[in-house]
């Protein structure tokens, strides 16, 4: 697949490295993606390797799951929910393991799938709803350069090319306002909204 771009989603050089450099680091911090800070999410994967020696597939998924989980509520703790997410995040890794031998990019190269493929096998994941696969769909071809013919359609809203809707749309400080601000407005949307019916 030839060398990833470098991401800027953490505001951590660090962390932003080994989520650019493993597939796998990528795809937990999207799992992680949900009622923390996207920055602090997508940081886990760094804070997990550093307590791990390492962001090893089969050491996760095999790692016994009340440590893994001690070791995710250590502070600053991977999560606000440690203990839940410690069993996704497992469970993820188990899955990857299983049937992509361990290798993450296998979801979007085996086999040279289309993004309609890529958003099925994303949604098949452990933690992984239709939004997430959407979002992280949009995230790979913005950002990582993998464009299987359809992802954008296949990314739905989150594939447009100008939205700042999602972590697919941070490239800096500035943008990762834009979509911080571009979420509160469609909550603050959302709850105002009157209840149909």
């Amino acid at each position: 697949m030839g060398v990833m771009p470098t991401l800027n989603l953490t505001g951590d050089a660090e962390a932003d490295r080994l989520l650019s450099d493993d597939p796998l680091a990528l795809l937990t911090g999207m799992l992680l993606d949900q009622q923390i800070a996207m920055e602090v999410a997508f940081a886990g994967p760094k804070k997990i390797a550093d307590r791990l020696g390492g962001f090893d597939v089969h050491r996760i998924a095999d790692h016994d799951p009340d440590e893994f989980a001690r070791l995710c509520a250590r502070q600053p703790a991977v999560h606000r929910f440690p203990g839940s997410m410690a069993r996704r995040v497992q469970a993820l890794c188990a899955y990857v393991a299983e049937h992509y031998d361990g290798r993450a990019e296998g979801i979007w190269t085996d086999g040279e799938p289309d993004g309609r493929e890529v958003l099925r096998r994303l949604k098949a994941l452990p933690g992984y709803g239709d939004q997430k696969a959407r979002i992280f769909l949009a995230l790979l071809g913005k950002r990582l350069g993998v464009t299987p013919e359809g992802w954008r359609e296949a990314a739905g809203a989150y594939g447009e090319a100008d939205a700042r809707r999602s972590i697919a749309d941070v490239v800096d400080e500035h943008t990762l306002e834009e979509v911080r601000s571009f979420k509160k407005a469609a909550k603050a949307a959302k709850k105002g909204a009157p209840n149909a019916g």
